[in-house]
């Protein structure tokens, strides 16, 4: 071992898990909704609640609005 190092050049760490980090929220969803999800997250092998969070991300990464009884077919948002 060195009697002195030099720590000038070091960058300060970030955790990964920072950059990242998720909003714990509160939702109610139906039953059905709960039970579709889980199933088909048990069927990939992943959490259900990641899943909902991928559909979710996706949604709003390609900017669609919804379509249930809120007028005409899946669109693109404005913007």
């Amino acid at each position: 071992m060195r009697k002195e190092y030099d720590f000038a050049q070091l960058k300060q760490a970030e955790p990964k898990y920072l950059r990242r980090a998720k909003a714990a929220v509160t939702m109610r969803l139906d039953p059905t909704v709960i039970a579709y999800f889980r199933s088909l997250a048990s069927e990939i092998g992943m959490p259900y609640q990641s899943l909902i969070n991928y559909v979710l991300k996706d949604y709003a990464n390609h900017g669609l609005a919804p379509t249930a009884n809120w007028g005409g077919p899946r669109r693109k948002r404005a913007g």
